[in-house]
């Protein structure tokens, strides 16, 4: 684990099983630039902090939680056809864009003209993942709130109107 764990400071963690720990211990010596460092280990104590004090894991629950039922309302919808699926954990939410439920045939120009569209009209960053580049992902900052999921499903409504009345047979890949 990596980026936002130091909250800006340069910090990570390995997290893994026993075992995996234990084939560490083979006369090899593991060397890493950061390993140890007492300011580091500071902030992330202090993110530890932060975190615990204010319950943002609990808030990241219940805001995942909204993000993921106003997602699959939104799917419900007549325009809301190209959400195959919502799926997530806590604010890490993956949504998945198919041209056909049944046969899951991969919306990847779609997409690729969603996200476009959310980051140049609405300044809202999201990235694509998925062997077919067709599942939009989301990872907003602990603060991302219930106010923001409006704003977030309410833009990919919009957003959702407009492609399907485009023609995205020429759209390529967006690169994130």
């Amino acid at each position: 684990m990596g980026k936002p764990f130091g909250n800006g400071f340069p910090l990570a963690a390995v997290v893994c099983t026993d075992e995996i720990a234990a084939s560490f211990a083979n006369g090899q010596e593991y060397f890493n630039t950061f390993g140890g460092n007492p300011v580091a280990c500071a902030a992330g104590l202090a993110v530890l902090d932060v975190i615990e004090r204010e319950g943002l894991q609990q808030h990241a629950f219940e805001t995942g939680k909204h993000l993921r039922t106003r997602l699959e309302e939104l799917a419900a919808t007549e325009h809301g056809a190209l959400i195959g699926d919502v799926r997530g954990s806590g604010l890490f939410v993956g949504v998945e864009f198919v041209t056909d439920r049944a046969t899951k045939e991969p919306a990847t120009a779609h997409l690729s003209s969603i996200v476009t569209k959310l980051v140049q009209e609405h300044r809202i960053l999201t990235s694509v993942d998925g062997p077919h580049s067709n599942v939009l992902v989301m990872k907003p900052p602990l603060a991302f709130d219930k106010t923001d999921v409006e704003h977030f499903v309410a833009a990919l409504d919009q957003t959702m109107r407009e492609v399907a009345l485009m023609d995205v047979s020429a759209v390529g890949h967006t690169p994130t």
